[in-house]
């Protein structure tokens, strides 16, 4: 499914490649804790847990494009939003820091918070997570200039990812209206390369690629076999569908075809799946617009998660060191 010659011809590659990310910028804060600093609240008795390290990072579609860049992307073009605000400033600090970034289609809007996850890290355990999200509608001035953005940026991506990662209706970037819109532009076009990715609705896009993981496939059909479920989706979107399920691999169907079983890459020692899927996305993404068939591109998909899963602690990425040394071990495991 994978070979060496085709790994190499898409590091080559990449580098002269745009890849769009529409969707949802969360920032990520890690706060590192040191447990032997720990010492008790006067005023409450409880335990004052001591932060020696903040490192903040793009989440969320941000998690994607840190793995484009990674991967050695040429150009990648974010549609989003933050809200203006301490958060967001954060945010874009983080994205500013990989000139292959475009930042001219990211809106900055005082009627939204930037969507952030804070994870305090006990040592090596992180605690429970302090979330902020939006939970009103997002305002018609930013969809209004998400829709433009896109439309403006449809034609200069050769592969268009969409991370739909706010479980409310309409509170994030990918709205209904965003969604229909996407729908119009793919229905005219449709050679162009657009994969959706989304925690609650992927069964409502059409005329799109799907990258839903297995409960996701059964729960937006309602069906109990996941064949069937793939069928259905593919029938409904009229484009492909790539189901990932995690140490199992992909399953991948393409139009008229049956499932085709894509395995998962051993991996060996602690693992931290969090943002396993986003960094297949990207390297199927990268794989695809190098013009890679979807089962190559699902298996290089696999190889990527296999590299960040094993990085504890944070949203990893893979470098093409990193790749390659990869792809040495599967074929020279240590004895």
């Amino acid at each position: 499914m994978l070979t060496t010659a085709t790994i190499e011809h898409i590091l080559a590659t990449i580098p002269n490649r745009t890849i769009g990310v529409l969707g949802d910028l969360f920032l990520d804060r890690y706060l590192d804790i040191d447990p032997a600093l720990t010492e008790p609240s006067i005023e409450t008795g409880l335990d004052a847990y001591q932060v020696v390290r903040v490192r903040a990072m793009p989440g969320a579609a941000g998690t994607v494009i840190n793995n484009l860049v990674a991967l050695g992307a040429g150009r990648v073009v974010p549609i989003s939003m933050v809200g203006d605000d301490g958060e967001g400033y954060e945010l874009r600090q983080a994205l500013e820091r990989a000139p292959s970034v475009c930042m001219n289609n990211i809106v900055s809007t005082r009627d939204c918070r930037t969507p952030t996850y804070a994870k305090p890290m006990f040592g090596q355990r992180e605690l429970n997570r302090l979330d902020i999200k939006n939970r009103a509608p997002l305002p018609a001035t930013v969809e209004n200039t998400i829709l433009r953005m896109l439309a403006q940026s449809w034609a200069s991506s050769d592969v268009l990812l969409v991370l739909d990662q706010v479980s409310e209706p309409d509170c994030g970037v990918v709205t209904a209206c965003v969604r229909a819109r996407l729908e119009e532009l793919a229905e005219s076009d449709a050679k162009k390369i657009v994969i959706a990715d989304s925690r609650e609705r992927i069964g409502f896009f059409r005329n799109v690629w799907l990258k839903p993981n297995e409960r996701e496939c059964l729960r937006a059909t309602r069906c109990h076999d996941l064949n069937e479920a793939l069928k259905m989706l593919v029938n409904k979107t009229d484009r492909p569908v790539i189901c990932t399920r995690s140490e199992r691999g992909m399953l991948v169907v393409e139009l008229n075809g049956g499932a085709i079983e894509v395995p998962a890459y051993p991996v060996a020692g602690p693992i931290d799946s969090v943002g396993a899927g986003d960094s297949s996305s990207a390297a199927m993404a990268c794989a695809l617009a190098c013009g890679t068939t979807l089962v190559e591109a699902a298996a290089f998909g696999n190889l990527i998660a296999s590299i960040t899963i094993q990085q504890i602690g944070t949203t990893g990425t893979a470098t093409p060191a990193q790749i390659r040394q990869r792809w040495q071990d599967v074929f020279s495991p240590a004895s």
